[in-house]
């Protein structure tokens, strides 16, 4: 059980304090044996759930240019997570913060969020905004992100306070030259695979 700390700060803080986690599940070593450090902080403020990942890598690249693009290709962190029966939202950020969200029950049977939502979705990274080609060497970046309960649109949360939910939190870069998937929950599925909540873990919000 991952607990998601209430704190007093605004949607992006200097620096976020809440409850940290390793994303550093292998669950493909033998066919992607690539592992990038990448760690994560949760914690919400009421209204927003506030997240901050953090990467050290050796091929970094951005140029997916508009949100709901296939930001996984790029260097991307992503954080997957379940309310109830209905579905699951996968949030998945390249490390610009281009931004992809979707609702949905199976993988292909997806909605996307609409603009106007992707819109309040509040990103910050260390690496700036603009796009760039595969760069290769000692990088190392942050994210901050700030996810209004309002951007849980299949549902009609005025506030986090208390709820229970089922998450999982990933790392990859399908397109990168050391391609990898990571998890910070196990996964036991035979080939790469993140749409599976059946292998999220609990966390609830203080």
């Amino acid at each position: 059980m991952l607990k998601i700390p209430k704190i007093d700060a605004p949607a992006l803080p200097a620096e976020l304090t809440g409850s940290s986690g390793a994303v550093a599940c292998n669950n493909w070593a033998a066919d992607y044996p690539y592992a990038p450090k990448t760690t994560f902080t949760a914690a919400h403020n009421g209204t927003h759930l506030l997240l901050t990942f953090r990467v050290e890598e050796e091929c970094t690249k951005a140029e997916v240019t508009e949100d709901n693009g296939p930001v996984w290709t790029d260097s991307a962190v992503e954080f997957f997570i379940s309310f109830d029966d209905t579905g699951y939202y996968n949030f998945e950020f390249s490390c610009i913060g281009k931004a992809l969200l979707g609702f949905r029950k199976t993988k292909p049977d997806v909605t996307h969020a609409a603009p106007e939502v992707m819109r309040t979705i509040l990103r910050r990274s260390s690496l700036g905004g603009t796009n760039f080609a595969e760069r290769r060497g000692d990088n190392r970046w942050e994210l901050d992100v700030a996810i209004p309960a309002t951007a849980f649109f299949a549902h009609r949360f005025a506030s986090l306070d208390g709820l229970k939910a089922r998450a999982n939190v990933y790392k990859c870069g399908d397109d990168l030259s050391r391609p990898h998937f990571l998890s910070w929950q196990p996964i036991g599925t035979e080939k790469p695979n993140f749409h599976v909540p059946e292998y999220f873990g609990d966390i609830e919000f203080e």
